[in-house]
């Protein structure tokens, strides 16, 4: 069993700018507030592979995961989090709508050992966190400032 909490939302940002900003993880602290810090753990460009420790905060309790890049296309990414309690994945599709961006986020959260009993009485705080990282992703990356053109041929 699992938590899977979705929102759907238009921000005026261009999808390649949207995708750009939210493929570095280490961005969380700005847009969810659940987290207290993120931190990329290797060097390099950005890749599939890439890794950052994310500690937030929920219910008053902090927990650290790791998190990997496990899907980067022009319209998806996919990060996975583990740590000995929880496994969490953010799937965020990112659509061109007009000359901005459909954005749909999709956290999932599967708890482990008997943390996963808890599930039902978790999935409403979810919800409200969900809601909130609506809210201030919005936000964040309607303020992204614009790509720069491209350079003449």
């Amino acid at each position: 069993m699992a938590i899977t909490v979705v929102r759907s939302f238009r921000v005026a940002t261009p999808a390649p700018t949207v995708a750009s900003y939210l493929e570095d993880f280490s961005n969380t602290e700005q847009w969810d507030p659940g987290t207290v810090r993120c931190r990329r753990l290797d060097p390099g460009p950005l890749a599939v592979g890439a890794r950052w420790e994310n500690t937030s905060r929920f219910r008053g309790r902090q927990a650290t995961l790791d998190y990997r890049l496990v899907t980067r296309e022009p319209h998806r990414l996919v990060f996975h989090g583990v740590n000995r309690t929880v496994s969490a994945t953010d799937d965020i599709a990112i659509r061109p709508h007009g000359d901005g961006s459909l954005v749909t986020y999709r956290a999932t959260l599967t708890f482990k050992g008997l943390l996963r009993f808890a599930e039902p009485i978790l999935r409403r705080s979810f919800e409200d966190l969900a809601d909130a990282v609506q809210v201030r992703l919005r936000h964040v990356l309607d303020a992204l400032p614009p790509a720069p053109p491209d350079p003449p041929s």
